[in-house]
C-alpha cells in the first residue's frame, strides 16, 4: 500500500501524500522526501532528478488549497506534480517531468491506494497501460502506437515473458468489439493461441534473441484501411502490414530482425495478429501475409461464411491465397543448398506477382507490390537469394513507370539490398571503405530525389551515424539537425536529438543520472571536485572489453588522487552486468536502467557505439565527449586537479 500521513512542521509544505512505506506514518512533505521517496515503477522513462547537492535550491509547493504538490528544480523547472484529483485528501495521480514536460504519470482511479494506470505522455511517448490487478505490470493497454508495440514485442522475446507479449496480442474481446465474424474470427484467434509456448520456441531457437538484444527501430507498410462492408464490421479496419524491428544482437555489421507481421487498430492501440518471430541471422522467416488483409482480398465471403456474392473473389484467387500461404509456412532449412531456396523464392514471387495481376484495385496492387519487394529484400539480405538484386532492379524500373507512389519505397530497399551484398562481398578493408563511400552517396541522392518519403528520416538518421563513425562530426551534425528539424516527434528525430547532443558536449556541464546497479539514485554531479570519466559500456562488446584492463589499471593508480570512473551499463539485464562485474573485479559504480541501447541515459545522449567515454573535469564540465584509453591517460599525467 502506499499511503502515508504527513505532518506540519515550520516552514515546510504539509497535507496528505501517498509514499513508498506499507505502513502508514506520519510525515513531512520536504524536497528530500519527495525525490528520494517516489520513483516510476516502469523504469524504461527518463525524467529530471536534480543531484542531491542542489536539492536545496528546489522547493515544493502547495498546489490551490491542499490539493497537490508541486516540485520546483533548481531553475524553477517542474520536476513532480502530485495531485488529489478527487478531494479525498489522498494523493491519486503523480506526474513526473522532463525538460518542463511531464513525461510520466500514474494514477490511483479506485482510491484504494494502489497504482492502477500509467501513462507516458510527450517525450515519453503514447502509451496508457492498465494494472487490473495492481501488481505493478500492464495487463491491458488503453493506448499504444504500432511502434510501442515492436519495442515491446522484443522486450516481451528478449526475457521470454508471456505476461508482457499478452496485451500486445489480438484477443477474444478486441475481435468482439470490432464486429468480426466467421473464417476471419476463427484465423485470428488460431493465430494467437498457444502465445507462451510459441513465445518460448521462438525465443530459445533464435540466435538474434539474446539477453543482450536490444530494439533499434521499427518498419511497416501502411497503414491501409480495409472498409467496413469488406467484413461487415462495426467500423473501418486500420491495418499495417509487413511490420519487422530491427534489433542489436551483437553482430556489428549487420542487424536482427523480429518479424512482427500484421498489427490491426483496436479503438486506441494497435494489436499483433500474431506470434513476434525472430529471423535468425541467415534470415530464415519469411513476411507473413496478414491474416485480415489476406481474408479481406477473399471478399466477403471468407470473411464472413456467406454464400459468394457477384463480383467477389474468384476460385483462382483463393487458390492463389493458399499456394502462398503454403510457401510461407515450409520454407526450406537453414542448411538446404543455396538451388532449394533460389527455387523458394522464385515461387514466392511468381505467386505474387499472379496475385497482383488478379487484383482489382490499385490499392489492392500496391499492397501485393509492397509485400513483394520485401519479400525479394529479405532474400537477398540474407544471402539465399542473390537474383533478387537483379528481379529489384527491374521491379523498380517498372514501380517507377506504374506506380510511382511507390518509387521512393522500391529504391531504397534495393539501395539497402545493394549495400548488404557489397559490404559482405568485400574483401579487404580498401574494398569495404570503397563500398561505405558508395552507401553514402546512394543515401544523400535518395533524400535528394525523395525528401518527403517513409523512408526520408530513418536515410537521414543513418547518414549521421555514418558520417559519425567516419569522423565527419560536422556532416553527421548537419544531417542529425536536418532530421531533428524536418522530421520532429518521429523516432529518428529523438535519436538526432540525442547524438546532438552529445555532439556538443565539449566545454559544456555534464548531467547524467539514473538508478544504480547497488540499488539507489546517482548522478555525475555528486562526483564534482573529481576528474570523472564517463563509460558507456556492455558486457558484449569486445572493444569495451579490450579496454577494461587499461581502466582498471588508471582507476587503481589515481582514485586516491581524485579520479572516478561512472560506469553506464547498457545490458538489458542487470543480472549480465553484476556476474561481468564480479569476475572482473571491477570497483567503480554503475547506472543501469532497463532497455540496453534503448535505456533513457543512451537515448539521451544518442549513443551509437560502445563503449563510448565522456571525460569530465573537476568543475563538471566535459573535456572530451569521445576520449579513448590514451587520451585518460594524457590527461591525467598532466592533470593537477587529478593529483589532489
Amino acid at each position: 500500500m502506499r499511503a502515508a500521513w504527513l505532518r506540519c512542521v515550520p516552514g515546510v509544505v504539509c497535507g496528505l501524500l501517498l509514499s513508498a512505506p506499507v505502513q502508514a506514518q506520519k510525515r513531512e512533505v520536504t524536497v528530500e522526501y519527495i525525490l528520494s521517496t517516489f520513483k516510476p515503477q516502469h523504469s524504461d522513462v527518463e525524467i529530471d532528478t536534480p543531484d542531491k547537492k542542489e536539492w536545496a535550491k528546489c522547493k515544493v509547493e502547495l498546489i490551490g488549497q491542499n490539493e497537490g504538490y508541486l516540485v520546483l528544480g533548481p531553475a524553477g523547472q517542474t520536476l513532480r506534480r502530485f495531485l488529489d484529483t478527487n478531494g479525498d485528501d489522498k494523493t491519486d495521480q503523480w506526474g513526473y517531468y522532463n525538460g518542463g514536460l511531464e513525461v510520466y504519470r500514474e494514477l490511483d482511479t479506485n482510491g484504494n491506494n494502489k497504482i492502477d494506470q500509467v501513462r507516458w505522455l510527450n517525450l515519453g511517448g503514447t502509451r496508457w497501460g492498465l494494472d487490473t490487478n495492481e501488481d505493478g505490470r500492464i495487463d491491458e493497454w488503453k493506448m499504444i502506437s504500432a511502434e510501442e508495440v515492436s519495442r515491446m514485442a522484443v522486450r516481451a522475446l528478449v526475457a521470454n515473458d508471456p505476461d508482457l507479449l499478452a496485451p500486445l496480442l489480438i484477443n477474444a474481446e478486441d475481435i468482439q468489439s470490432l464486429g468480426l465474424k466467421g473464417p476471419l474470427e476463427e484465423a485470428l484467434l488460431k493465430s494467437v493461441e498457444g502465445a507462451p509456448a510459441k513465445l518460448a520456441k521462438v525465443a530459445r531457437g533464435s540466435k538474434v534473441i539474446t539477453p543482450r538484444t536490444a530494439w533499434r527501430r521499427f518498419d511497416s507498410s501502411g497503414p491501409g484501411v480495409i472498409p467496413a462492408d469488406t467484413h461487415r464490421s462495426r467500423g473501418d479496419l486500420f491495418v499495417t502490414e509487413n511490420a519487422m524491428a530491427f534489433v542489436d544482437y551483437g553482430d556489428a555489421k549487420k542487424q536482427g530482425i523480429v518479424v512482427l507481421g500484421e498489427l490491426i487498430r483496436v479503438n486506441d492501440t494497435w494489436k499483433l495478429t500474431g506470434i513476434p518471430t525472430p529471423a535468425d541471422p541467415e534470415g530464415n522467416v519469411e513476411l507473413p501475409s496478414g491474416i485480415v488483409m489476406f481474408e479481406s482480398a477473399k471478399g466477403p465471403a471468407a470473411a464472413t461464411g456467406t454464400p459468394t456474392p457477384s463480383g467477389a473473389v474468384s476460385e483462382k484467387m483463393v487458390k492463389l491465397f493458399e499456394r502462398l500461404r503454403a510457401l510461407q509456412d515450409t520454407p526450406p532449412a537453414g542448411t538446404a543448398p543455396r538451388a532449394d531456396w533460389e527455387k523458394h523464392y522464385k515461387e514466392l514471387d511468381t505467386t505474387l506477382v499472379l496475385i497482383f495481376n488478379e487484383s482489382e484495385t490499385d490499392a489492392d496492387r500496391e499492397q501485393w507490390v509492397r509485400q513483394l519487394l520485401d519479400t525479394i529484400n529479405a532474400g537477398v539480405q540474407s544471402g539465399h537469394y542473390p537474383p533478387g538484386i537483379g528481379r529489384m532492379k527491374a521491379l523498380e524500373k517498372e514501380i517507377k513507370k506504374k506506380f510511382p507512389r511507390l518509387a521512393a519505397f522500391a529504391e531504397y530497399r534495393r539501395t539497402w539490398a545493394e549495400h548488404t551484398v557489397a559490404m559482405r562481398d568485400a574483401e579487404d578493408d580498401e574494398g569495404r571503405s570503397k563500398v561505405h563511400d558508395k552507401w553514402l552517396k546512394d543515401l544523400e541522392a535518395f533524400l535528394e530525389q525523395y525528401p518527403e518519403s517513409e523512408d526520408a528520416a530513418e536515410a537521414g538518421l543513418q547518414l549521421g551515424f555514418e558520417y559519425e563513425f567516419a569522423g565527419k562530426v560536422e556532416k553527421a551534425r548537419a544531417w542529425y539537425q536536418k532530421v531533428s528539424t524536418s522530421f520532429a516527434k518521429t523516432e529518428s528525430a529523438r535519436r538526432s536529438d540525442g547524438a546532438l547532443l552529445r555532439l556538443g558536449l565539449n566545454g559544456k556541464p555534464l548531467q547524467i543520472a539514473g538508478t544504480s546497479l547497488a540499488g539507489g539514485p546517482i548522478d555525475s554531479k555528486q562526483f564534482k571536485g573529481k576528474t570523472l570519466l564517463v563509460l558507456f559500456w556492455d558486457t558484449r562488446s569486445k572493444p569495451a572489453a579490450e579496454d577494461l584492463p587499461a581502466l582498471k589499471e588508471l582507476y587503481e593508480q589515481n582514485h586516491a588522487r581524485g579520479f572516478e570512473i561512472l560506469g553506464v551499463n547498457l545490458d538489458p539485464e542487470k543480472e549480465l552486468a553484476n556476474s561481468f562485474i564480479r569476475q572482473r573485479g571491477i570497483a567503480w559504480p554503475q547506472i543501469h536502467e532497463e532497455g540496453g541501447l534503448e535505456s533513457p541515459p543512451a537515448r539521451k545522449f544518442g549513443i551509437i557505439t560502445l563503449p563510448t567515454m565522456f571525460l569530465v573535469d573537476p568543475e563538471g564540465r566535459v573535456i572530451s565527449r569521445n576520449a579513448s584509453v590514451d587520451d585518460i591517460k594524457a590527461h591525467l599525467s598532466g592533470d593537477k586537479a587529478a593529483r589532489k
